[in-house]
């Protein structure tokens, strides 16, 4: 596929493991000066406004942050964005980018890509990584267990060899807190 026939777009969490969106082909690809960060509250899938959860964001720095391109074809790039605009734009704490992306084939693409916006209350940068895992593991929100989310995106981050020492860590540390009954949550 000729890349101006089709729309990129770039999966750094659940993208990866549940697009929800048809695609041509996928491929690792990495994405300079920003990281990947549970630095967004979520009030909305993970979580409740009463007890929010904690989803991942890319927040801007100096970092990088691997993850996955999927490439989709023309016919479908429309479609494709208004899905993920409904689903990653619910309360306008991400700001939708284009930004240039390194593919593993070698290729720089342009991808469409979420980020966190740092003035939006739900932004939340900065929080120790304890108290990241005690958030996580007790919110739940309409699309299920906090926890959930993060074991799946450990999980599937590992599948494809692009290890999160730190979503690592908060995986462990949240089996830790959680009793054996909880472990049996689905995604």
């Amino acid at each position: 596929m000729d890349g101006k026939d089709t729309l990129w777009v770039f999966g750094y969490g659940s993208l990866i493991w549940e697009p929800g969106f048809a695609y041509g082909a996928r491929q690792i690809a990495l994405l300079e000066g920003y990281e990947r960060s549970f630095c967004m509250r979520s009030i909305h899938h993970r979580g409740t406004p009463e007890c929010p959860g904690l989803v991942l964001a890319l927040d801007e720095g100096s970092g990088q942050c691997q993850g996955v391109a999927f490439e989709i074809p023309a016919r479908i790039a429309e479609e494709s964005l208004e899905y993920l605009r409904a689903r990653e734009l619910i309360s306008a704490a991400y700001l939708e980018e284009r930004c240039a992306v390194q593919l593993q084939d070698g290729r720089s693409v342009e991808a469409v890509t979420y980020v966190i916006d740092r003035a939006h209350g739900q932004y939340c940068g900065g929080l120790a990584l304890e108290e990241q895992a005690r958030i996580i593991a007790q919110a739940s929100g309409r699309r299920g267990p906090n926890a959930a989310y993060l074991w799946n995106t450990a999980a599937h981050l590992a599948e494809l060899g692009l290890r999160d020492p730190q979503l690592d860590w908060l995986a462990g540390r949240v089996r830790e807190l959680l009793d054996p009954q909880t472990l049996s949550v689905s995604r």
